[in-house]
């Protein structure tokens, strides 16, 4: 991978990064020299930072923390002097239908509303002491946070919170030249997108397959993007050169939706 930007000397922690758009993310800071932590909730993290230093030709520290448990989060922060840029990333996928009469379901529901919104809080609200002023903090939210399908309430009511979140914190942030900005990535090749791809085919009856060339129809640039493909716009967001962009929510999604 050839680095596009150089953050030597940068702290840069990312969640939700032991695979996925989170590993992807990671791999691209790795390849642009940070100093680099990732943190999930399961020990695939530490297999995750094993591969990103083997490639990097330098350690990656790697944190095992459940983003929703406070305490877990200060502690796991607690050995940071400085985080220069926060990418946070970690979030859950599931279908939640309404109609569905499944008690699971309400758990489910208050799950990923754990994960996606009160624990990107409980790591910015650690964090945010650590970070300097012109930092930069980058969230990932989804073309869902902008739009909707049926059955995923919960998903797309975070990432619509999280989009909220951005901009508030834009605002508040703002005076110590904090930026705070969401990235909205479309239809990734991940475990998660897969999962929810294939529940939405069981749901229409639809062949994945089939479903998915319809997806990727919508798309003004044709193609399923891999996580990779997205890793860019975290690397401008979190450099020099996107100084005076605070407060936005950007597609990378390939043309699917326009707004």
């Amino acid at each position: 991978m050839r680095a596009a930007f150089d953050f030597s000397g940068k702290t840069v922690l990312v969640t939700g990064a032991s695979r996925g758009i989170g590993y992807g993310i990671a791999e691209a800071f790795a390849a642009s020299c940070a100093d680099l932590a990732i943190l999930a909730e399961n020990d695939l993290v530490h297999e995750a930072a094993q591969k990103l230093s083997d490639m990097a030709k330098r350690p990656v520290r790697a944190i095992a923390c459940d983003i929703t448990d406070r305490k877990s989060v200060a502690d796991a922060l607690s050995g940071f002097d400085r985080i220069d840029v926060l990418v946070n990333n970690a979030g859950l996928e599931r279908p939640t239908p309404l109609q569905d009469a499944d008690p699971a379901i309400d758990d489910t529901f208050a799950r990923v509303m754990a994960v996606n919104v009160t624990g990107t809080h409980n790591v910015t609200r650690a964090a945010i002491a650590k970070i300097p002023d012109g930092g930069r903090i980058v969230i990932t939210s989804s073309i869902w946070g902008k739009t909707a399908v049926p059955d995923f309430s919960a998903y797309i009511a975070s990432k619509h919170a999280l989009i909220g979140m951005t901009r508030t914190w834009a605002k508040e942030l703002g005076p110590r030249a904090i930026t705070v900005n969401a990235v909205c990535p479309g239809w990734v090749k991940t475990e998660a997108a897969m999962r929810s791809l294939n529940s939405m085919a069981v749901k229409t009856g639809a062949k994945p397959d089939v479903l998915l060339d319809e997806i990727v129809a919508a798309q003004a640039i044709g193609g399923l993007m891999q996580p990779a493909d997205v890793a860019g716009l975290y690397l401008f967001l979190a450099s020099d050169a996107a100084a005076n962009i605070t407060g936005q929510a950007i597609n990378v999604d390939r043309g699917e939706v326009l707004a």
